[in-house]
């Protein structure tokens, strides 16, 4: 197991602060570190670094980011290691509580109290977090048992406890498809799961090797519109929706159950942001951010889920990477590059990162498509980059190199992203 020793004491001002432990925080911290900055702080609000990542314990981490599959825990222990060995000061148990226009920053934690440091650059690493049932407003009574698919995910995992005998899952996201299969295999029967949308909002494998396998049914175009019981679940009634996404009451079905996990997205954490007053982008609810991560206060970086959400943990640690390398270059007085190309969604796109690209240095520009596409898709960033792939769904996030020689000539233009179906390319 790695261990981090607290800072005997904080130092006055640090090069790069980095404001959460999760993969984005690791990576940033080393990337940071690569760069020859020397004094690097990271502050984690947990006792251990690795965020949800101590908690994912199955496989299907750190094919790109270490060249074999491994658990959550692995991966976490695997950057940590590389964290410590690059000697950065690590503060867990800690809270940034405030921070500043010039980036004076308010810490607080056991072993330090409450603490002020300056800092040359931040780079926001919080992470997301779970919608609960008061941000889609299920009606019906309060009773125990209702609850996110990461809190049981933890219960479960970190505590070795169950949630209940009999679950039912809203939302067919990636946490509440896995799960359904660690429920299942711990014994407990899930009655299904239940997506609003017509298509799953989990990647492909997981709603295979998650319910497929085990016979799990999946009900699309479906909702839960009431939960039953008053100290305890007793049950939920499920209901079809129809295009317009309103249930269809005539269709509706009681499931009789104790449990109901919540996996209806997850939300970046932005509160820090906020107080920073960083320019947010509408859809993803993170920070608008440049090729180099940079927001839209000179000197303040974002990265991973806190951006945007990714699908892995490896393309996490790539943009954190991205972040903290360019965190360390402006800490130490090296020119920026020029953002001189802005980037925006078009066809069937919800949303890109970075919002704005340079010419001068070859950058990944990551998107989500609205609505999926079961054929031959063209994937286009303005005139400058043309792919072809068999398919496209949202809950994959797509990502595409482009570099100097794609850009060129490009200086000053607004390149739209489009992910549009063979054959139906404008003229």
């Amino acid at each position: 197991m790695v261990t981090t020793e607290h800072p005997r004491q904080l130092a006055d001002s640090y090069d790069v602060t980095i404001v959460g432990g999760g993969p984005a925080g690791l990576a940033a911290a080393v990337g940071a570190r690569d760069q020859g900055a020397e004094r690097i702080l990271l502050v984690d609000r947990d006792p251990t670094p690795g965020g949800i990542l101590l908690q994912c314990i199955h496989s299907g981490f750190g094919l790109h980011t270490f060249g074999e599959d491994v658990t959550g825990p692995e991966y976490a222990h695997r950057a940590l290691e590389q964290v410590v060995d690059h000697d950065v000061d690590v503060l867990t148990d800690a809270y940034v509580t405030d921070a500043s226009s010039d980036l004076r920053l308010k810490l607080m934690s056991p072993s330090t109290g409450v603490a002020t440091v300056d800092t040359s650059t931040v780079v926001l690493a919080p992470g997301a977090r779970e919608r609960t049932r008061g941000a889609i407003r299920i009606p019906g009574e309060r009773p125990a048992g209702v609850m996110t698919a990461g809190l049981a995910q933890a219960m479960v995992n970190l505590h070795g406890r169950l949630p209940g005998r009999r679950a039912m899952i809203l939302g067919s996201g990636d946490i509440g498809l896995i799960m359904a299969r660690r429920l299942t295999l711990e014994g407990v029967e899930v009655a299904g799961v239940c997506e609003l949308l017509p298509y799953p909002s989990g990647i492909g494998r997981n709603v295979v090797q998650c319910l497929e396998d085990f016979d799990i049914p999946l009900h699309l175009s479906t909702t839960v519109v009431d939960i039953h019981g008053r100290d305890r679940l007793e049950g939920v009634t499920i209901a079809p929706v129809d295009d317009d996404r309103r249930p269809v009451m005539s269709r509706s079905a009681h499931v009789p159950c104790d449990t109901l996990l919540l996996s209806v997205g997850l939300i970046p954490d932005a509160e820090l942001a906020q107080r920073l007053q960083l320019r947010l982008d509408p859809v993803t609810g993170g920070p608008v951010v440049s090729s180099t991560m940079e927001t839209s206060r000179p000197g303040v970086f974002a990265a991973g889920n806190g951006v945007h959400v990714n699908d892995l943990a490896d393309w996490v640690s790539r943009e954190a990477q991205v972040a903290g390398a360019a965190a360390g270059d402006l800490a130490l007085g090296r020119h920026r590059p020029l953002e001189d190309v802005h980037v925006t969604p078009g066809h069937n796109v919800g949303y890109v990162v970075p919002h704005t690209l340079s010419t001068s240095r070859t950058q990944t520009v990551s998107f989500r498509v609205k609505e999926p596409i079961h054929g031959d898709t063209i994937l286009r960033i303005g005139d400058v980059h043309r792919r072809k792939v068999r398919a496209v769904v949202p809950a994959e996030m797509i990502t595409l190199k482009v570099g100097p020689k794609l850009l060129d000539g490009c200086a000053g233009d607004t390149l739209r992203v489009d992910a549009i179906p063979a054959g139906q390319e404008e003229a």
